[in-house]
């Protein structure tokens, strides 16, 4: 038995050590692909190092998993419209969060809609109002939730019909850049950083600032001269992320993202600002402007605005 554990540690730790190694030389080859500013490169930076923080970045994530635990009050302004741009339904509404012993309940506060935004049982007409919902409002006492993102995965195999399409939703909300599994037919195609998907993009490393902190600003953009086979197999067209220069966390992202998969098509724009309150880095604004179609499903083209603001415990 001691013999067969002490196989089983060496094996681990040879498997650990070897893909340490391994993401140590992706790394290494991201970083020659990398363009540096002429501020960048007198910083020194250790170009390496920082592509793999970027990989490894759960502060998005997790400025939204934050929103489970906190309260806060939202401006929500959300708008369908039809293909002649023409406003078909409208929600613009007020409400406010609390929380209270370890459960999160929702007050509206002000709302007022337009066109057919519910159906006749109080439900949403639109699936850029249920994804909208599904992030922002809450419906009734939910309770026992946290914060945690470490170990924390998506499953959306696990859920079926419109929370299964909800969850592949945030998928691409919160993992732009990474692969995901179970999206039909663009899971991988996500990874940015992927060796064969990399050539295909154009990466570039800056200094600035974002309300008044200093930002490393990373920019992502899709190659221009790419032919069709080549812009079948990515779905990220741009993004450009603030870090903050002292924590890393994200304090800003635009992105793009398009695709046609033929039962399937999206054209998405969508801005994400963040802001803190106290040790919490927390969304102050999300921008988000759709288009897509889903196969025996009318086409959608939503745009919603988040104004998140008064935070608190």
């Amino acid at each position: 038995m001691k013999k067969l554990s002490s196989l089983y540690i060496f094996l681990y730790i040879s498997c650990s050590t070897f893909a340490q190694a391994e993401d140590s030389l992706d790394n290494e080859r991201l970083s020659k692909m990398v363009s540096l500013s002429e501020v960048i490169i007198r910083s020194d930076l250790n170009v390496a190092r920082f592509m793999q923080q970027v990989k490894n970045d759960t502060t998005f994530y997790k400025a939204f998993r934050n929103l489970r635990v906190l309260g806060f009050t939202s401006w929500n302004d959300i708008r369908i419209k039809d293909k002649k741009d023409n406003i078909r339904a409208s929600l613009i509404s007020k409400t406010k969060q609390t929380q209270s012993a370890g459960c999160r309940t929702m007050e509206v506060l002000s709302e007022k809609t337009s066109g057919n935004f519910y159906n006749a049982t109080g439900g949403y007409n639109y699936n850029t109002a249920e994804l909208y919902g599904s992030m922002f409002f809450t419906k009734g006492k939910v309770c026992g939730e946290n914060n945690v993102v470490r170990g924390v995965d998506f499953k959306p195999k696990s859920k079926s019909g419109i929370e299964k399409h909800k969850e592949q939703l945030k998928m691409l909300f919160f993992n732009p850049g990474k692969k995901i599994p179970g999206i039909p037919f663009i899971g991988d195609k996500i990874d940015i950083f992927d060796p064969y998907r990399a050539r295909f993009y154009d990466f570039q490393i800056d200094y600035g600032d974002y309300e008044g902190e200093s930002c490393y600003i990373f920019t992502v953009k899709s190659k221009s001269e790419l032919n069709t086979s080549e812009r079948n197999s990515i779905v990220i067209d741009n993004m450009i992320t603030w870090f903050n220069i002292r924590t890393m966390e994200v304090m800003a992202r635009n992105y793009d993202m398009s695709y046609d998969a033929g039962v399937y098509d999206f054209d998405v724009h969508i801005e994400v600002k963040m802001t803190k309150f106290g040790n919490y880095l927390v969304p102050s604004l999300l921008r988000y402007i759709g288009n897509y179609d889903v196969i025996f499903k009318k086409r959608e083209r939503g745009i919603f605005t988040a104004t998140l603001f008064d935070y608190n415990l």
